[in-house]
Formats: structure tokens, C-alpha cells, sequence
């Protein structure tokens, strides 16, 4: 079983999308001060995960707040460093809570009954208590709560929507499951926080049922709850080989059932080439249901272009912001924490090198490894990057994310993909790839 489930630390979303939105409202500006800070002490949080929040420094009366859902091995400060949900939030004036879990794999807990259940007693608790804190220590329109997850975090979009009507708004679900599909089915059931790791069945995509069961899937996680529910936008690529594209059908039937429309999409265009997105209940830009499927497309998403898309079904993407003269907003109160990729002030530390280094993190098991490399540049920004490792006798790569590998065995080279080749002086970006045997323990970088 844990084989099985470190396959899921392989379901590492690209970083999302670069989004070049524009307003007649108010021009684009970046925050002057504001910064990621750690908030303890947010409420009820019965497995200590993290919360790491970015308020801009400029908001309109009764915000909007995003929740933004990490990766499998990922973290809240890896998510607000490697997405441009802040640089939106400066731009649209709306808050970003980054929660991070603390469980082993960096992954959420999407499969116990403690999760599955509104007012449980796991991941989804804390993370509603971060929205909650927010909504009165900013005084938030909580209409407008919304919530985005790539992966192991598309999974928890669903279960959040399914646990937490009354709180979120709408979801975007970047290559998840449906809701209750990674159910746990062995265990102690003593202890509903207990996960079965992972679901080989459902990641396979060999769970299926009617639109009606999954429907009492959802509305079974909050009995007696008859308050309007949330929308949905589900994403997912056909060849999806870790969290198979048989599950964005299952989603589909899911959330049209749970929000009463039809399966027969009420509209459909190609935004993109090889990208088909459907409409289902009406045809506005916020639907009950919106489906966006990618032809040849791996598990690699968000792309270029999608995260506006989620933008827009939110609808955070018309919000005016006041001028920079308006009052500044309160701070958390707690200490500020720096992302993965901000560097200590120039002062305490030696130049910087030229070009780029690589360094690598390995998570093993008998038999197997997840390897997470980080790629930091030098003196001057990168535009481009190679990292070369050499595996051990008898080790192979099986799977590789945020970048694309040249081979499977002995010297190996892994090369930027399109949204992380830009890395700026000091800063840093990260891609992994998992294997059997035993990894290796050291990288070279070469710039371009």
C-alpha cells in the first residue's frame, strides 16, 4: 500500500498558469509591502496543518478570498511562490490562503471518514477555520470564497465542496477525483482519522456509478444541509496515467447531479487547440458546471492559459480595487515567512555564483524514491535550465514532473518545461521525478 500511495507524490501539478487579465477599472499594480505570513492560532485544527496567508495591500470594502490547494510533496509556500495567485490578488484586490499540510508525502487527506464529513475531525476542519479567520479579521463577502487544487489538492477542492457548502462559493479541480472516490476502505475504523493510502482502483479510474450515487456521495457528507451548493469547474488530460481521465466523467456526472442540471453540455468551444470545454446547466461565464478536457495531455496541468480560465468562472476577475492611497489593510497577526524562493538580504550572505546549481531531496522506501530538485539561479537570471544526474546501478526513473527527461537509467538529463524555464537572480524553481531503486544525491545545473 505505501508503494501505491507514493505513487500519488508523482501527482505534482505544473505550476499554474501565468495570467495576463486586464481591467478598465483600475490598472495593474504590484503590492508595495505585502508578503506571505504565517498565521497560528486560527482556530479548530485537528491535524496541525499550516496556514500561510498573502493579503495585498490594496482591497476593496467585503473581499474576496481564494483558498489555494497544493500538490502531493508540495507546500503553502511552494504554491504562493510558484503560481501567480499573489501577483492576481495584487491586481483584483482578493485574499489567498495557502494552507499546507504536515502529513508524511505532503499529501491531503481525501480518504477518511474524519474528511468526508462536515464538521469532521481532519484536513478539511483546518482548513475552514483559516477561511473563517480571515472572513472576520477582514471583514470578507463570504459569497465570495472560493477555492483552486492541483492534484492531491483537486481532491481536496472536491471534498471541500462536498464537506463545506455553506462556506465555498465555487471550486476548480485541476486532475482530481470525485469526491469520496479515494474513500477509505481498510483501516481502524475506531479512528476516523485513519487514511488506507492510496486507491488503486479509483486513481486507476475503474470506479464508476450512477450520476445519482455519486450525487448522495455529496450530499451525504452534510446530512440535511438543503442551502444552495457550490460550482464547479473540473480539468483534466486524456492521458492522465497517474489519476485516470475516466474520473473527469465520473466528476462530471457527480456535480451535474448535485447541482440539478443536465449531463448534455448546453454548449462547447475549443478555447485552444486540443482543448474542449463544456458547458453544462447554461452558457454564462460563471455555469453551474464547466468541464475543459485536453487531448494527449498528461498529468501536467494547469498549462498556460487555464488558471485565467478558473479566474473567470470565479469571477474574481472583475473586481475593482481601490488607488494606493487607500488605507492599508490590517495584518495577520503573526510574523512574516518567507517563500522557497525569496534569499536571505544580500548583506548576510557570500555573491552569488554564476549560472545555476541543482540540488536534490530524496524521500525513500525499499525499493523506490521520490527525488524533489531544486534549481536556484546565480548572479544573473536564467532563461532557460538543465539539470544532469547520474542514477546508481540497478535504479530507473519511472515518472518525472515539471520538466522533461532525456532517459530512464545511468546519466539522465532533465530540462525546464515552458512556465519554469525563467528563473530570476537568486530565486529558485523546483521538478521531481520518481524511480525504483535507489536515487542519487547530487545534480549540475547548466544555464541557458
Amino acid at each position: 500500500m505505501r508503494r501505491h500511495w507514493r505513487q500519488l507524490l508523482a501527482s505534482v501539478a505544473a505550476i499554474l498558469a501565468a495570467l495576463v487579465v486586464t481591467t478598465t477599472l483600475v490598472p495593474a499594480s504590484p503590492a508595495s509591502a505585502a508578503s506571505l505570513t504565517e498565521v497560528t492560532g486560527f482556530g479548530t485544527n485537528p491535524t496541525g496543518i499550516r496556514m500561510y496567508l498573502y493579503v495585498p495591500d490594496r482591497l476593496p470594502t467585503r473581499p474576496a478570498v481564494l483558498v489555494a490547494v497544493h500538490y502531493c510533496t508540495g507546500s503553502g509556500p511552494a504554491f504562493y511562490s510558484g503560481t501567480e495567485f499573489k501577483t492576481l490578488a495584487d491586481q483584483y484586490g482578493f485574499i489567498v490562503i495557502y494552507p499546507s499540510t504536515v502529513r508524511s508525502g505532503n499529501c491531503w487527506d481525501v480518504s477518511s471518514a474524519g474528511a468526508l464529513t462536515h464538521s469532521g475531525n481532519s484536513d478539511p476542519v483546518g482548513i475552514t477555520s483559516m477561511v473563517k479567520y480571515v472572513q472576520q479579521r477582514y471583514a470578507t463577502d463570504p459569497s465570495r470564497t472560493f477555492v483552486a487544487g492541483a492534484s492531491s489538492g483537486a481532491m481536496m477542492t472536491n471534498v471541500l465542496l462536498a464537506d463545506y457548502p455553506d462556506v465555498f462559493a465555487a471550486g476548480a479541480a485541476f486532475m482530481g477525483v470525485p469526491d469520496t472516490c479515494f474513500q477509505a476502505t481498510a483501516g481502524n475504523p475506531a479512528d476516523p482519522t485513519q487514511q488506507a493510502g492510496w486507491n488503486s482502483a479509483c486513481a486507476n479510474g475503474q470506479v464508476s456509478k450512477t450520476p445519482a450515487q455519486w450525487g448522495d456521495a455529496v450530499r451525504n457528507s452534510y446530512p440535511g444541509y438543503t442551502g444552495r451548493r457550490p460550482r464547479m469547474q473540473l480539468w483534466h488530460g486524456t492521458a492522465d496515467t497517474t489519476l485516470n481521465y475516466n474520473n473527469f466523467g465520473e466528476e462530471i456526472k457527480q456535480w451535474t447531479n448535485v447541482l440539478g442540471v443536465s449531463q448534455t453540455p448546453v454548449k462547447t468551444d475549443t478555447p485552444q487547440s486540443g482543448w474542449t470545454r463544456t458547458w453544462y446547466g447554461d452558457t454564462s461565464a460563471q455555469p453551474p458546471v464547466q468541464a475543459i478536457s485536453l487531448a494527449g495531455v498528461g498529468h501536467s496541468l494547469p498549462m498556460s492559459g487555464q488558471a485565467r480560465m478558473a479566474i473567470t468562472f470565479f469571477g474574481l476577475d472583475s473586481t475593482s480595487v481601490p488607488p494606493s492611497s487607500s488605507p492599508s489593510s490590517p495584518s495577520p497577526s503573526s510574523s512574516p515567512s518567507s517563500s522557497p524562493s525569496s534569499s536571505p538580504p544580500a548583506s548576510s550572505q557570500p555573491p552569488l555564483p554564476s549560472g545555476c546549481t541543482a540540488s536534490i531531496s530524496l524521500n525513500s522506501w525499499t525499493g523506490g524514491y521520490v527525488a524533489t530538485v531544486t534549481v536556484t539561479a546565480g548572479s544573473s537570471a536564467i532563461n532557460g535550465w538543465t539539470v544532469g544526474t547520474t542514477l546508481p546501478s540497478g535504479s530507473a526513473v519511472t515518472n518525472s514532473w515539471s520538466a522533461t527527461g532525456s532517459s530512464t537509467t545511468g546519466a539522465v538529463t532533465f530540462t525546464n518545461v515552458g512556465y519554469n524555464g525563467t528563473v530570476a537572480a537568486g530565486q529558485n524553481t523546483q521538478f521531481g521525478f520518481q524511480g525504483t531503486g535507489t536515487g542519487p544525491a547530487s545534480a549540475t545545473c547548466t544555464a541557458r
